[in-house]
């Protein structure tokens, strides 16, 4: 599939504002093991609860100073990556099914299909097609795979009389809301109760009520904005050559009867997933057997042979490995300061200035704690592994329930999505579009306060009803 190159002014402001998550977190490593030396050594009593351990509020006493020696230091990387294995090798594996799911053209057919519908019917293009976008976010994760998509919804959303902001927003901000709500997205809900020790995918009604919310607020948004620009294009952003319009003159791109069959059982294994989390209460590895078995099933419905099923599944692992790796280096934080036991002295010093507030506003506390460490880790799964040991433990000292601290997590992960300049695959989608940042920003700000407003409710809400179920 051809795909619109950046004009070299946006190319180049990408690379300025490029972020290298791994020197942030190798610094943020250094200050860890610096902490160990200054800040006192101390540790909470842990009890086992209904299998999982829980902290003692109250029991916080002093030990004996642990400082991280410069073997400790060196060898934590490698240690977070081992501990952290499981969950690298779920991205990977989820990420290869992806790319067999890409290398079907699937994905892209259906999408070029739709569209090419929908090309005389304006008012159904922006929620249809952001509804897809939400659903690929929510339930597979979908975030640099829907950049391709950027160079088909622009030239439509052009040809319908709107702008390229229009056109970008569809997929982004579609996208965004999947992330946001994350009703069964594997990369940052699945990876966050996993660390706390939830049910896997528990609390999904909950998540599906925010789901609805997010997107008609979102499609509101953009639909308004559409309008505006379709009745005085002065309103509008436009970028004369900035994407290749080629793709939607492609005769031959479309819906094949085993892309139907391909999509169909694609869908149907979030159906036999649920099913299974809920009746036998699978985790993590009977999931990727899940996805593993069903990469196997479209791959032999796609007509790929073996050596075009295992290259296209190493070429999707491949797309991730950055990211999964991050888990394992943002888990390297965590065992310095547990090795230095500093870890409880942390939230024992977090705990005492939440510890005087209802627990309602403990839970904002912890989301605008969240939206913060978002700019620095921008990866969800990444971020997940560095705050939810932290934040599991938080949650039970100040009584916020472990399910609102994991919802803290993916609201503020998934809004910063979209308007920070440290998420890679965002900047990147702006410079594929041509859309200067402060532009998109200046754009965006009014729906990311409402999102956040939105965030606020549903946080005081899910404290309130003790969302859970723990």
């Amino acid at each position: 599939m051809s795909q619109p190159r950046p004009n070299t002014a946006a190319e180049k402001g990408r690379k300025r504002r490029e972020f290298n998550v791994y020197a942030l977190l190798f610094f943020i490593l250094i200050i860890a093991t610096l902490l160990t030396y200054i800040l006192p050594a101390g540790e909470y009593t842990r009890v086992e609860m209904n299998g999982r351990n829980v902290v003692q509020p109250g029991t916080y006493h002093g030990v004996e100073q642990a400082p991280v020696s410069l073997m400790g230091f060196i060898s934590a990387i490698h240690t977070g990556l081992v501990e952290s294995s499981d969950i690298i090798f779920f991205v990977l594996i989820i990420g290869g099914v992806f790319g067999i799911l890409n290398a079907t053209g699937a994905v892209e057919s259906l999408i070029v299909t739709i569209s090419r519908k929908l090309q005389n019917r304006e008012k159904w293009l922006i929620p249809i097609m952001m509804l897809f976008f939400a659903l690929g976010g929510s339930l597979m994760g979908m975030a640099e795979e829907t950049l391709a998509y950027i160079g088909i919804m622009i030239p439509l959303a052009l040809a319908l009389g709107f702008d390229v902001i229009t056109g970008t927003a569809i997929v982004l901000v579609g996208a965004s809301v999947g992330f946001t709500t994350a009703v069964m997205n594997p990369f940052n809900v699945g990876v966050a109760q996993g660390i706390t020790e939830l049910p896997m995918f528990s609390g999904i009604g909950y998540r599906i009520a925010l789901f609805v919310i997010m997107y008609v607020v979102a499609v509101w948004f953009v639909t308004r904005y559409a309008m505006k620009v379709k009745r005085d294009h002065s309103l509008g952003f436009f970028v004369d050559g900035n994407v290749d319009t080629s793709m939607m003159a492609n005769p031959d791109l479309k819906m094949e009867t085993k892309h139907k069959w391909i999509i169909g059982v694609f869908l149907v294994n979030f159906g036999v997933l649920a099913y299974g989390v809920i009746q036998y209460g699978w985790y993590i590895t009977e999931i990727a057997g899940l996805f593993t078995l069903v990469g196997v099933i479209i791959g032999i419905i796609g007509r790929l042979n073996p050596n075009e099923v295992v290259n296209s599944f190493l070429k999707g692992a491949a797309s991730l490995i950055s990211g999964a790796l991050i888990i394992g280096f943002a888990r390297a934080i965590v065992v310095v300061l547990s090795n230095g036991q500093v870890i409880d002295t942390i939230l024992f010093y977090t705990s005492s200035l939440l510890e005087n507030l209802p627990p309602t506003l403990s839970a904002v506390g912890m989301l605008i704690l969240q939206a913060f460490i978002s700019f620095i880790v921008p990866s969800g799964s990444g971020q997940a592994a560095l705050t939810m040991p932290i934040m599991s433990s938080l949650a039970d000292l100040i009584g916020v329930t472990r399910q609102t601290a994991v919802l803290c997590f993916t609201l503020a992960d998934g809004i910063g999505n979209i308007i920070l300049p440290t998420s890679g695959y965002f900047m990147a989608g702006l410079a594929i579009a041509g859309i200067p940042w402060t532009r998109w920003v200046k754009w965006i700000l009014p729906l990311i306060l409402i999102q956040y407003a939105i965030a606020i409710v549903a946080v005081i809400l899910a404290q309130m009803f003790q969302y859970g179920p723990f």
